[in-house]
């Protein structure tokens, strides 16, 4: 009987490397479920195809994008954001800086831009842009033009609060590279969400949103670095 009773309670022998090449599997695959949930839900890529960023971005960097900023709070003056653009670019989102958000007066003039009456410091801008702006009068008035609305995401009267400041759910971006960049001065407002109503998408059923916050350049290695305001 007492042998009986040692051959029940024996456990099966698992040597000590085994143990250890399980624990490194099981790990290895815990980080890469983390790693498809964060790409999937919460983190994309970001590839730079043009100039409208330098100095801040150059071609062929690599970006990451916080996805889920934009779902707890509302883009914020500065921020490098991918959005879909206004305009038919073939299904791809563009990367701008948050020049003004609802509610803002936005000026440029003799190369200064002004927010809410206030000049910008702008380090991170290439060269002062050699256009002159305005919201005023319910339109975005470049060198003494308005902006069609045919061509231009600029909402009719009455999506507007005040006729000079950014309406509600719509935001004001810039490249840094101010004047090799198509951008708010080209094509009006980025919008926060809803179905173009103005500009070449209306009509089209086409959704805009904000897909995130570009927060570091990946690649290439040499330029990787957090990306601030």
């Amino acid at each position: 009987m007492g042998i009986a009773r040692v051959a029940l309670s024996a456990k099966p022998f698992v040597s000590r490397p085994s143990a250890v090449a399980r624990g490194y599997l099981d790990a290895l695959i815990v980080v890469g479920l983390g790693a498809l949930f964060l790409t999937t839900f919460v983190i994309r890529t970001f590839y730079i195809p043009s100039v409208s960023m330098v100095p801040t971005l150059q071609v062929r960097d690599v970006l990451l994008v916080d996805e889920i900023a934009y779902r707890l709070h509302p883009p914020a003056d500065g921020d490098i954001a991918v959005f879909t653009p206004p305009v038919d670019s073939g299904g791809s989102d563009y990367v701008k800086r948050v020049i003004g958000v609802p509610g803002d007066r936005i000026t440029i003039s003799n190369g200064v831009v002004y927010r809410n009456g206030t000049a910008l410091r702008e380090p991170y801008e290439n060269e002062p842009p050699n256009y002159d702006l305005t919201i005023g009068d319910y339109a975005v008035v470049v060198n003494g033009r308005p902006l069609d609305p045919r061509a231009a995401d600029v909402p009719p009267r009455a999506a507007w609060q005040a006729p000079n400041r950014i309406p509600r759910g719509f935001y004001f971006v810039l490249g840094d590279n101010r004047n090799y960049s198509d951008d708010s001065h080209v094509w009006g407002f980025a919008r926060l969400g809803g179905v173009f109503t103005a500009g070449p998408l209306a009509g089209r059923g086409v959704r805009a949103r904000f897909i995130g916050r570009a927060f570091l350049i990946l690649w290439p290695l040499v330029r990787l670095k957090v990306l601030e305001k």
